[in-house]
């Protein structure tokens, strides 16, 4: 299979992407939080998250001295927040157990907190040409379909036998990893999509399957199917005149681990009673509104109160709008608290008419 890597390797270096900020590195810090950040995530969005971290924490030293708080607050709105706490322990455990630097062998790499072999891969062969393959989901695609690969992914089995085909189209000479590792997850991403591939410009069609077959929409095969679930929460949405918020951190597991979200309860009546009852008339409850995580459908009722002064509200805290926006918030609890930085405040000394 040496030519479908010299081909792969031609074509990334006349017609890739080559204009990304962590590509035309070797740094191993860049290359690994581009590959965190673009797990599940498209590049677009990923972009001014990796510009602002880079910003904040431009070598693994500084992201390891970081609070954790800090992390999740940059990564607020980027979803999937257990890879931001795997990102901060990665980072420290490159500082405490390897000296602030990264071990250049796959092996190694994959003793590292959040680095599965995918990205342990990617990084050992874009940044030291180790002959490793990786096997993330734009890679599955280009060798299902150039090798007519059939068989259910569902199954570790036939994971394990699309990885040796992997292994087996990597080129002979070590200098070409980088090009081709990045070739063939370009290729993925740019013209053998999951929808609409344009196989008339593809490198590798001449021997490809699914193009002789006109099927590629057949591949990748994985028929197991995600158990979706659905849950209803009451956010407790109280603010003060002067334009505090009560929010609360949640548990270390669960929905949103580790972020700070308004007060939540399993019903209205448990909210309300949250609330002290000469308060409870002036609560206004908004429609649901349903936001998506990879396995659960959470219908999301915000409950707005505005209280005379910052009174207890169980675990709660309160927190001014110099303080919470930089905070590791979810994505729908910064939209919710978004209104309340364009309020106007009382003039100091006296009362907003």
């Amino acid at each position: 299979m040496s030519s479908f890597a010299l081909r792969l390797v031609d074509w990334q270096r006349l017609h890739g992407r080559h204009d990304l900020p962590w590509q035309n590195t070797r740094d191993p810090y860049r290359v690994w939080l581009s590959e965190v950040m673009l797990q599940q995530t498209q590049v677009f969005t990923v972009l001014g998250y990796y510009q602002r971290f880079l910003t904040a924490f431009p070598d693994v030293q500084a992201l390891a001295a970081a609070h954790l708080d800090q992390v999740l607050g940059l990564w607020s709105g980027l979803g999937y927040y257990s890879r931001a706490r795997n990102l901060h322990a990665c980072a420290q455990q490159v500082v405490s157990e390897f000296g602030g630097v990264f071990p250049q062998q796959m092996e190694g790499l994959q003793t590292l907190k959040g680095i599965g072999p995918s990205t342990a891969a990617a990084i050992a062969s874009l940044c030291f040409e180790q002959r490793v393959a990786i096997l993330d989901g734009n890679v599955k695609r280009v060798l299902t379909r150039h090798r007519g690969f059939a068989l259910d992914l569902s199954s570790s089995a036939n994971e394990k036998k699309l990885q040796a085909i992997a292994d087996n189209c990597l080129p002979l000479n070590a200098i070409d990893m980088p090009s081709y590792t990045q070739g063939i997850m370009d290729l993925g991403a740019t013209l053998c999509t999951r929808s609409a591939p344009a196989c008339t410009r593809c490198p590798v069609r001449a021997d490809c399957v699914a193009f002789a077959g006109a099927n590629p929409g057949d591949y990748p095969v994985k028929t197991r199917k995600i158990k979706r679930s659905s849950q209803s929460l009451w956010l407790l949405c109280a603010s003060t005149q002067e334009g505090d918020v009560c929010l609360i951190q949640r548990p270390s597991t669960g929905v949103w681990a580790g972020l700070y979200t308004q007060p939540l309860f399993d019903s209205e009546q448990k909210l309300l009673e949250a609330v002290p009852e000469r308060l409870r008339h002036s609560v206004r409850v908004e429609p649901a509104l349903v936001h998506v995580l990879t396995h659960k459908d959470l219908h999301l009722h915000a409950c707005h109160v505005l209280l005379p002064e910052k009174i207890t509200l169980g675990a709660g805290g309160w927190f001014s709008a110099a303080q919470w926006p930089v905070m590791g918030l979810p994505a729908p609890v910064r939209k919710l608290l978004e209104p309340q930085l364009l309020k106007p405040r009382p003039a100091r000394g006296g009362v907003s008419s």
